[in-house]
């Protein structure tokens, strides 16, 4: 049953044209790609179609392209498989948790954001590695400089999706398949053909990965990597003027609020001076609006953002809103007379 509540969590529903491909995707997907056969030759068929319609999207060649199970795999198989013993880890502290994890087993050099959100990189040596998230997930902040010269570069795509197109000089990359609608669970890893790169995994073979990924969520996802471009095509100035109309009235009509700078349209940031995320979060919820907080994964985790600190923006009281393609702007009207009552409620 399709839910009517509108949802501006950054998880989206499946795109329909996946959905209502799926009991025809299951049926011709069991076989192993790998083996030999009729059925598996068919298979075999289906994953090269979906990795050429992927690759045509992302801006790769098809045999740069590799699937995961686990897609915040990706970081480790992207960053550590392009580490020496020489190399020095380049990155931000807006950058992902699980950046900041594979730094703290390396040597590394932090850099801090500009109050725009924006990063200077420099100039560093050819060992080294640099992280560069091309979008911020909780802000939407997109990094414009992406040229990064003299060192191996991992880009981090899982926020922008198809949105923003790969710097030229990129090394490894990786991007979330519910980026543009597709099912989750299913990363998608870019690993140049001009890169030095060794797989930091145990391995017995060449493969990047090591276990077999969901043929029907590789080629579900591509149905909906396709039919979600040609809907963005379409929509993108309604979620652009929605993103204004958000921001014009929570700037006109709450005050002590903080909205954090913009960026992708899809993303929005907002904090309320004298609240609690989790009451708010929480209240919303309550009254029919899905909506995220900070850079918490989850209900349960309700920590500061890094982000938002590292930006000097308030860190308490903070909603994160992902506008989809379906959102209206009924649903908009609707949340923003709900969030005023809330957050006065909550101050009160």
């Amino acid at each position: 049953m399709v839910s009517i509540t509108p949802n501006f969590q950054s998880e989206p529903r499946l795109h329909d044209a996946a959905r209502m491909a799926l009991p025809h995707i299951f049926e011709v997907c069991w076989p192993d790609s790998t083996k030999l056969g009729i059925d598996s030759k068919s298979a075999s068929i289906l994953l090269n179609e979906a990795r050429e319609t992927f690759a045509s999207h992302l801006g790769v060649r098809g045999d740069e392209l590799h699937f995961l199970g686990e897609p915040n795999l990706g970081f480790h198989l992207g960053i550590s498989g392009l580490l020496t013993p020489e190399s020095t880890l380049i990155y931000s502290n807006v950058d992902r948790m699980e950046v900041f994890a594979i730094a703290e087993k390396v040597k590394n050099l932090q850099i801090k954001v500009e109050g725009n959100g924006q990063i200077e990189f420099g100039k560093y040596g050819g060992n080294d590695v640099v992280s560069l998230q091309l979008c911020n997930r909780e802000t939407g902040i997109i990094q414009r400089n992406s040229q990064i010269e003299g060192s191996n570069l991992f880009v981090d795509a899982t926020a922008s999706g198809v949105r923003i197109p790969l710097p030229e000089n990129w090394s490894t990359a990786l991007w979330d398949s519910t980026s543009w609608a597709g099912p989750g669970g299913l990363g998608i890893f870019a690993l140049s053909k001009k890169t030095a790169w060794r797989n930091p995994l145990p391995h017995m073979d060449a493969r990047v990965n090591p276990g077999p990924t969901s043929l029907p969520l590789i080629v579900a996802s591509a149905l909906a990597i396709d039919s979600w471009t040609a809907d963005e095509k379409n929509l993108a100035a309604k979620i652009s003027k929605i993103n204004r109309e958000i921001r014009t009235f929570i700037s006109t009509n709450i005050p002590d609020a903080d909205l954090a700078p913009g960026g992708a349209e899809h993303l929005l940031s907002a904090s309320f001076l004298y609240v609690n995320a989790e009451q708010l979060v929480t209240r919303l919820a309550d009254k029919g609006f899905a909506v995220d907080s900070g850079s918490a994964c989850s209900a349960a985790n309700m920590a500061p953002s890094h982000v938002l600190a590292a930006l000097g923006i308030l860190t308490h009281g903070n909603i994160r809103l992902t506008i989809h393609h379906s959102t209206t702007f009924e649903q908009i009207d609707d949340f923003l007379k709900t969030l005023t009552e809330t957050v006065t409620e909550l101050r009160s």
